[in-house]
């Protein structure tokens, strides 16, 4: 896990900066700041909608008596997802963009749990349940 991170460290800053500067030479430095800029503030707009919808959705479940799982992986997803945006960058926004719109979540999502169900089935994670 750790090589995987360190290589994801290493080369997405380098395609980035790439790209930043590929698209500079075709539209221009002054449209790639304003793309940089409001893709940042969409995400951060979109973080907040979304955020606070999830926390409406953890506070129904509660009081329904049900566990909330959906809801906080839907939280941990917008989390990961508005600080992705908050970088600047294309392949970041890409990734945040993901992360944050609910019908592209949805099937990573599904993704995300049956990972967890086979760290989980191998025991490599132990869930605590009262």
């Amino acid at each position: 896990m750790f090589r995987w991170l360190f290589i994801l460290i290493l080369i997405i800053p380098a395609l980035e900066i790439g790209l930043l500067i590929g698209a500079g030479n075709v539209i221009g430095p002054w449209w790639v700041i304003l793309l940089i800029i409001s893709t940042g503030a969409l995400g951060a707009w979109l973080a907040k909608k979304q955020g606070l919808e999830t926390i409406q959705n953890v506070q129904l479940s509660m009081q329904q008596g049900r566990m909330p799982q959906d809801a906080l992986l839907d939280g941990a997803c917008i989390l990961v997802g508005g600080a992705v945006l908050l970088t600047p960058g294309f392949i970041t926004d890409a990734a945040g963009f993901i992360l944050l719109l609910p019908i592209t979540r949805t099937p990573l999502k599904a993704v995300v749990k049956r990972a967890i169900q086979k760290a989980m089935d191998k025991g490599t994670v132990t869930i605590y349940r009262k």
